[in-house]
């Protein structure tokens, strides 16, 4: 008996071209980003980018107006496409390996889906700055993974299957974080409270100490224009902080990056600087070298006698 051929099932066939996309496009973002660090860094710098912290001294999302809070999703849409030069989309926001896909962003991952993109792929993601976390996946909005409920535009959501049928790029991964959220309030408001730029700035080193500070944190406090020159020696941060014992390490130079991991100290990135209070060590067996003397790190509550020394 001769076997017949069997007839394709076209919404099969499309199905499985559908199940097909999802990975392929998840695949396709983790070769141009293997470690996630082009998407946190685009995260990192959309946070800064809508706190203007430079101009307002804002540093967190309450302190947003409710535009500039629905503005953050277009700007990550923006921002990504810059970043990876995703080609536009006919229908959709992007084309991604020629299909289309639709970018959205939500802080509580309740992504809202339109009408157009209904049975699309979506590029979800949400972020947290205060626990310096963020997440990128893809899924498709088809009717089995979207809410029957929908707002008077006719947008929707994901329902739990939907949520669980997200293929993660990357989830929960680590950004550059925001040191003034991982500060007390109550403190923030007392650095942020000085009279002055520069008075500003020597209280959240004094206060902030082994935290990394960006320079965008550094703008933030200061709100000047020249705000790394209010942290440079020669009046600024590191001349009134040295009689206190203090040193502020610069992650742009390979000199100091290594004296804060020789003290113990966090290590500060590039475009970053970390504070500490050091003390003449009892011997050379416990410190590190530092100009003619040795150093470390003073312990919880040591006060510190002796003036810092010059760092290079």
């Amino acid at each position: 008996m001769v076997e017949q051929p069997t007839q394709s099932d076209p919404q099969a066939d499309a199905a499985v071209l559908e199940d097909a996309a999802v990975p392929e496009v998840v695949s396709w973002l983790r070769v141009q980003d293997p470690h996630g660090e082009r998407m946190a860094k685009v995260f990192r710098e959309t946070f800064d980018q809508i706190y203007d912290g430079q101009r307002t001294g804002r540093y967190r999302l309450d302190q947003l107006f409710k535009t500039e809070k629905t503005h953050f999703g277009t700007l990550i849409e923006i921002n990504l496409q810059r970043e990876f030069k995703f080609e536009d989309g006919d229908l959709l926001d992007f084309s991604i390996l020629g299909m289309e896909i639709d970018c959205k962003y939500s802080h509580s991952g309740q992504w809202m889906i339109p009408v157009e993109a209904f049975e699309q792929l979506l590029l979800v993601a949400k972020a947290d700055d205060a626990k310096t976390q963020w997440s990128v996946g893809v899924v498709r909005a088809t009717a089995a993974h979207r809410r029957v409920s929908e707002n008077r535009d006719r947008k929707t959501s994901l329902n739990p299957d939907g949520r669980a049928a997200v293929q993660w790029v990357f989830r929960d991964h680590p950004m550059q974080p925001n040191a003034l959220l991982q500060l007390p309030r109550e403190l923030v408001d007392h650095v942020m409270g000085q009279p002055s730029g520069q008075k500003r700035l020597n209280e959240l080193f004094r206060v902030a100490q082994n935290l990394r500070l960006s320079n965008n944190i550094i703008a933030t406090v200061a709100q000047q224009k020249d705000y790394m020159k209010r942290v440079r020696s020669n009046g600024g941060s590191r001349s009134a902080l040295k009689p206190e014992g203090i040193i502020i390490l610069s992650g742009d130079y390979n000199a100091q990056r290594s004296l804060a991991g020789a003290l113990g100290a966090v290590i500060p990135e590039p475009g970053e600087v970390v504070s500490v209070t050091v003390v003449p060590a009892e011997s050379a067996f416990e410190g590190v070298p530092i100009g003619d003397g040795v150093w470390r790190l003073a312990r919880l509550g040591e006060e510190p006698t002796t003036a810092a020394p010059a760092v290079r």
